[in-house]
């Protein structure tokens, strides 16, 4: 069976891939490393795709993932790129990010998550019922903050101006991470958040088949 290699988002796992329906295909998610010290993105992938077994791969990816799967498409031949929930170029980083990297707040305000930042955080990536909450919960206390931060840094400071010639890009037109208004989507899933991927799973997987068959 022929394979999409799936990169999920910042301190996500395989299960953020586990409700998708695609047809004639296997999901092979390939699971983050632990950052060396001062490594680039661009170093990052490297290592990432060395998890790669075929020639002229699919590659998936969601959130930062998407950025990572762009990074690895410069270094190797890729068939296709679909990104979810994420961005194409870094001119499509909201403002805030934007802002945050150039005052470096991210290197004043501490990453962990905390009992007074998680509803913040859950209504971002547009999380709503107890299910959803209770996974995030989980992803948020399995993820090394050192990782978090250096991935943190690295989303925020992202500098790519390249576009892959067959990448295409499913967003919600409620994500509050990457709002809509700063990009173009070649898909759009009404009301979907950033956390779309799980709670509007059929919707994106039709989306999905619908690019594979392209």
């Amino acid at each position: 069976m022929k394979k999409i290699y799936c990169i999920s988002g910042l301190g996500a796992d395989e299960r953020a891939f586990s409700k998708l329906n695609i047809k004639g295909f296997e999901l092979k998610v390939i699971r983050w490393l632990m950052p060396i010290k001062d490594e680039t993105l661009p170093e990052y992938a490297s290592r990432m795709r060395q998890d790669i077994d075929d020639d002229n791969p699919i590659l998936m990816g969601l959130s930062f993932g998407g950025m990572l799967c762009t990074e690895i498409a410069k270094q190797v031949p890729v068939k296709k790129i679909i990104i979810i929930s994420s961005i194409k170029t870094s001119k499509e980083l909201p403002f805030w990010m934007k802002a945050v990297a150039k005052l470096r707040l991210n290197k004043v305000i501490p990453m962990q998550s905390t009992k007074l930042t998680q509803p913040i955080q859950n209504k971002v990536l547009g999380v709503v019922s107890a299910d959803e909450k209770k996974l995030v919960a989980s992803l948020r206390s399995a993820a090394d903050l050192k990782y978090t931060n250096w991935a943190v840094n690295q989303a925020i400071n992202w500098k790519n101006k390249w576009q892959h010639p067959a990448i295409f890009h499913i967003h919600g037109d409620k994500d509050n991470m990457f709002p809509i208004k700063y990009l173009k989507a070649d898909f759009t899933i009404k009301n979907g958040g950033h956390f779309m991927i799980m709670n509007k799973a059929a919707e994106v997987s039709n989306c999905i088949n619908n690019i594979l068959m392209q």
